[in-house]
C-alpha cells in the first residue's frame, strides 16, 4: 500500500502494482473501485494487469477503505473531481507515461468517464466494467427529500447506501461472506457527497459531446441489480470513439471479479488494454 497527498491535504491510500514477468513493459492503468468497496475487492485485476505489462494504481476513494475519516464524506463535486484529476496526474508522473488506460468499476465508472471527458489527451482509453452511469437502484423519494434538507442544514449527515445486501454485488457464496464480513467497506455517504454524485451525472450527459474519442470497452453482467444494462448499452452506442467494445458476460453478477472462475472477465479487459495500448 502506497500514499499520495491531495492538494487539501488529504492522504489517499493506493495500491500499486508494477509490470511484472516476462510481458513486454507497457503503459499505466488507474483503476477506480466502486461507491461500496475498495481496492481490496479488485487485487485479481490488479495483478493480471501486472503480469501482462501495465504498471496499475488502484487508490482507495476519499473517505472509504483504508483512508482516514470522515468516511464516506466527500464537500462537493468539484473535490470529487479534483481527486479524480489528481490521481491521473499522479499515476502518469510515477509511471513516467504521458496518459493512462483509465478503467472504472460501477460508481467509479464515473470518475473514469469524467477523465475521459475534461482531461482527452491524459486518458489512452476507458473501460467500464458495469458502470453506475444509469443505476437500477436509488434512494427513496423520502430520503431524497432528507438529503435536501441536510444541504441546508447538516451537510455531512450520512445516509445508507442503497445496497444493502451482498447478493447485489455477487451470487458466489466465498464472495458474499467476504463483503459481509469486510470491515472497511463503505455502508453510508455524506449528503454532500450524494449531491456531488447527482452533479457528475449532470455533467456526463454531454460525455458523447466532449472531444475524447479514444478507445471505449463497455463490460456488461447479464444477472445485473445494480444498474441498467439497455440504458448503458444504447449510451455506449451513441459514442463516437475511434474504437468501442462490448463485452457481455450472460451468467455473472454485477461484481464480475467476484464470479467463482473471473478468468474470462480478467482476459477481456487485460487483452483490451494490451490492443489499443
Amino acid at each position: 500500500m502506497r500514499t499520495m497527498r491531495l492538494a487539501d491535504g488529504y492522504e489517499i491510500h493506493l495500491r500499486w502494482w508494477e509490470s511484472a514477468g516476462d510481458a513486454p513493459k507497457r503503459g499505466v492503468v488507474l483503476y477506480f473501485h466502486g461507491i461500496q468497496s475498495h481496492g481490496g475487492w479488485y487485487e485479481a485485476s490488479g495483478a493480471a494487469l501486472a503480469a501482462a505489462g501495465f504498471d496499475v494504481c488502484m487508490p482507495d476513494r476519499r473517505g472509504s477503505g483504508a483512508n482516514a475519516e470522515p468516511r464516506g464524506h466527500a464537500e462537493s463535486f468539484e473535490q470529487v473531481a479534483s481527486d479524480a484529476e489528481a490521481l491521473l496526474d499522479f499515476a502518469c508522473h510515477e509511471s513516467g507515461r504521458p496518459s493512462a488506460h483509465v478503467v472504472g468499476v460501477s460508481w467509479g465508472g464515473k470518475q473514469t468517464a469524467w477523465l475521459a471527458q475534461v482531461k482527452p489527451a491524459q486518458v489512452a482509453s476507458i473501460t467500464l466494467a458495469c458502470p453506475g452511469l444509469f443505476p437500477k437502484i436509488d434512494l427513496t423519494t423520502t430520503e431524497k427529500f432528507r438529503v435536501a434538507m441536510a444541504m441546508v442544514n447538516d451537510r455531512n449527515r450520512l445516509f445508507d447506501i442503497p445496497l444493502n445486501s451482498a447478493s447485489y454485488f455477487t451470487d458466489n457464496p466465498e464472495r458474499i461472506r467476504y463483503v459481509d464480513e469486510d470491515p472497511i467497506k463503505l455502508t453510508r455517504v455524506s449528503a454532500s457527497f450524494l449531491l456531488a454524485s447527482r452533479q457528475m451525472d449532470k455533467r456526463l450527459r454531454k460525455f458523447a459531446q466532449s472531444p475524447y474519442r479514444g478507445p471505449v470497452h463497455l463490460i456488461l453482467a447479464g444477472n445485473e441489480r445494480v444498474i441498467d444494462n439497455a440504458a448503458t448499452r444504447a449510451w455506449f452506442e451513441s459514442l463516437p470513439s475511434s474504437l468501442k467494445r462490448l463485452s457481455e458476460f450472460p451468467e455473472a453478477s454485477h461484481t464480475i471479479e467476484f464470479e467463482r472462475d473471473p478468468s474470462a472477465f480478467l482476459d477481456a479487459m487485460t487483452t483490451f488494454l494490451i490492443q489499443v495500448d
